[in-house]
């Protein structure tokens, strides 16, 4: 009410003064009746001007009363409040405090004059108090703080109040920590290990591993239960998993060192689920997350929470698998998701390679002999076939081809889809046709990659496979004698091969030759696929000018193209290939502008490091010794950068017991400082 009052000073002053004015001006006007008129105005004014001092005078009076009578009843209540309360000055220095605040939380102790900062750090008096309020800690009881200033600008005081809520915290903190957590091991390599092993080397084999998986189990009060021969499933709490992640599952190289007769080593491959609502749900996000692990190559531990995945180890290569029966059992089932359907797309990924169209045109051949209607999604626009898509276009193939603008009118519903040499859904050549298509197939040889794509019918990984024109070698062999690649196509095959292989070095096996015979069979000429990969002398030449720039940084030689190169895809690809014939080279990083503000990277090694983990690091993927990234937003500066923190950071994992760090797929951090010998490389 007093400041209502007050509103009505300011108005009453002012039609005082009006009044006065007027009243001058009637009197030089010699206005008699006027000036009387006004002057009664004045006298009323002034009259009730007085009596509202006089109600404001009487108003403040009853509540100065009231506040005399009421403070020592609200000091009081402040004394006996039932939450500790303490009040500090401006700058943090402790003036008063409840009861509650001495006798619960101070012990007794006098604090009077000593900092707020001794008692609660963590609470700061400078900014608001959020609306969560402060989580502080004395002599090993927990509290929440929240913070109120009161008084003037210049006298201002801080009342903190505390609330107990230590038996919840404690309660909270136990129910988090003592969640499930499920984890299924698997030994990879069980079957090789054990192949041509004595019956006594095989127990004694068998028992190591075991003996140590169940010590590692045991030292973290865990609970093994053993599922088949190779297979094992494993409960933790949570508050032992976090110890478990944090050493970065050294069951892994513990394993590596058992001396199984001398052979290759055994290896494992673990799937974990963290954060699950229940123990079924555990058990499925480790299940998600062991297909995960050996869909990048086994060898290491795949942990699936609420936010995603994660990954630990996995450097070593893949154990090749040389049984074909599970080859033998997808071509199965593909032929039978064949004879129900009523055409058939072929589609690989965008910038389409010798890989991805010779797996196409393998798959190609075979089913339009069964008389299916078949066709191969290619943009004939942009590419890096465009010698071996001219030459199929001379054999028969004219019809064969589509642009990805025209796929979807050939999509229906009994349409199958078959993807190759991808496995991520926004790396393929047409996405609008996979979205629209209800039967899909998947056949890709990369390591798999958190995205991929979860609803196909038949999704055949094989991430130990050379490529995926391997993997099609081997299917279209048990479709039957009638349905067989020509000519053309085994070439394609072959070319897809030697390209992933180079020239059948790396990542081969014993499949790898064994389809490469099969293709020999079918009438492939080595000779005319060795021209598919011939380039132009403008191509040679710009390739030569960007090995001759590339430096070397821990045994890495790296490389950024800044000039405009026509085909720079090509280019790069074949940059970062002759890089791996210097000494001392154990990877090659060749990056360039793709477009404006989107570095690409190609990056090879001879699989002595991984480059799928670096080029993950980047938001890229692909193989142990081939992979690939494309970063957006930055400039080649920075993407040098980047590229060289990401080889500081996989060099820094494996000076750490061998161990490489938790990565996960997503947009790389911030770039930290690069060191000095980079800096001067930098300078000169």
């Amino acid at each position: 009410m007093r400041k209502r009052l007050f509103l009505f000073v300011p108005l009453m002053v002012v039609l005082g003064l009006v009044n006065v004015a007027a009243l001058v001006t009637a009197l030089l006007s010699q206005n008699l009746w006027m000036y009387a008129g006004l002057f009664i105005l004045l006298v009323l004014t002034l009259l009730v001007f007085y009596l509202l001092m006089s109600m404001n005078k009487s108003i403040n009076k009853f509540y100065q009363t009231m506040e005399k009578q009421l403070s020592p009843y609200t000091n009081k209540a402040l004394r006996d409040f039932p939450l500790p309360v303490l009040v500090t000055r401006r700058g943090g220095e402790v003036i008063w405090y409840n009861n509650q605040m001495r006798e619960k939380v101070f012990g007794g102790e006098d604090c009077f004059g000593h900092g707020l900062a001794e008692y609660f750090p963590s609470i700061n008096l400078q900014a608001d108090c959020p609306a969560q309020g402060y989580g502080v800690e004395y002599k090993g009881h927990q509290y929440t703080a929240y913070h109120a200033p009161t008084g003037e600008e210049e006298n201002r005081l801080n009342v903190i109040y505390l609330i107990d809520d230590d038996k919840l915290k404690r309660i909270a903190k136990e129910y988090f920590s003592s969640r499930p957590v499920a984890a299924i091991i698997l030994i990879d390599n069980y079957e090789e290990l054990l192949q041509s092993a004595r019956e006594n080397e095989r127990s004694q084999i068998m028992g190591e591993i075991e003996y140590q998986i169940e010590c590692y189990v045991e030292n973290y009060n865990g609970v093994i239960k053993k599922l088949e021969k190779d297979r094992y499933f494993v409960a933790f709490e949570e508050r032992y998993m976090r110890s478990i992640v944090e050493e970065r599952f050294t069951i892994l190289d513990t394993v590596h060192k058992i001396n199984a007769n001398d052979k290759m080593p055994a290896t494992l491959s673990i799937g974990v689920g963290r954060d699950a609502q229940s123990l079924l749900q555990a058990e499925k996000f480790a299940s998600q997350a062991l297909d995960m692990a050996l869909g990048r190559g086994g060898d290491q531990a795949a942990v699936k929470n609420k936010n995603g995945y994660e990954f630990y180890g996995g450097v070593s290569k893949g154990i090749e698998k040389r049984t074909k029966v599970k080859t033998r059992i997808v071509a199965a089932a593909l032929s039978e998701l064949l004879d129900s359907c009523s055409n058939v797309l072929i589609m690989g990924h965008r910038f389409a390679d010798l890989d991805c169209l010779g797996a196409g045109v393998g798959l190609y051949y075979p089913i339009q002999q069964m008389g299916k209607q078949v066709k191969i999604i290619l943009n004939s626009r942009a590419n890096m076939v465009k010698q071996l898509h001219a030459r199929l276009l001379e054999q028969g193939f004219e019809t064969a081809f589509i642009e990805p603008e025209v796929a979807l009118d050939y999509v229906s519903d009994d349409t199958l889809l078959i993807i190759v040499d991808v496995h991520t859904p926004h790396f393929i050549e047409a996405p609008e046709v996979y979205k629209k298509c209800k039967n899909v197939v998947v056949i890709d040889h990369h390591r798999k990659m958190v995205d991929y794509i979860d609803n196909a019918v038949i999704f055949h990984h094989e991430p130990y496979a050379s490529s995926a024109s391997e993997m099609v070698a081997e299917l279209v062999q048990y479709f039957g004698d009638k349905f067989k690649p020509n000519s053309a196509a085994a070439e394609a095959l072959l070319a897809g091969m030697m390209l992933d292989t180079k020239n059948f070095i790396l990542r081969t096996g014993v499949r790898t030759f064994e389809a490469a015979a099969y293709l020999r069979r079918m009438g492939a000429d080595t000779v005319e696929v060795k021209r598919l990969f011939a380039s132009t002398m403008q191509a040679y030449q710009e390739r030569c000018k960007v090995v001759s720039s590339a430096k070397i940084y821990r045994r890495c030689a790296i490389c950024s193209v800044s000039q405009k190169i026509d085909e720079i895809k090509i280019v790069s690809a074949q940059a970062a290939d002759e890089l791996l014939g210097i000494e001392d080279v154990d990877a090659s990083f060749v990056f360039y502008y793709e477009s404006d503000n989107v570095v690409a990277y190609s990056a090879r090694s001879m699989g002595k490091l991984n480059v799928q983990i670096i080029m993950e690091k980047l938001g890229g993927g692909g193989h142990l010794t081939m992979a690939g990234a494309q970063t957006k937003g930055i400039d080649l500066e920075e993407g040098r950068a980047r590229l060289l923190q990401a080889i500081d950071e996989y060099y820094d994992t494996l000076e750490n017991k061998d161990e490489p760090k938790a990565l996960t797929q997503s947009e790389p951090g911030p770039v930290q400082m690069v060191p000095e010998e980079v800096k001067e490389e930098k300078k000169a």
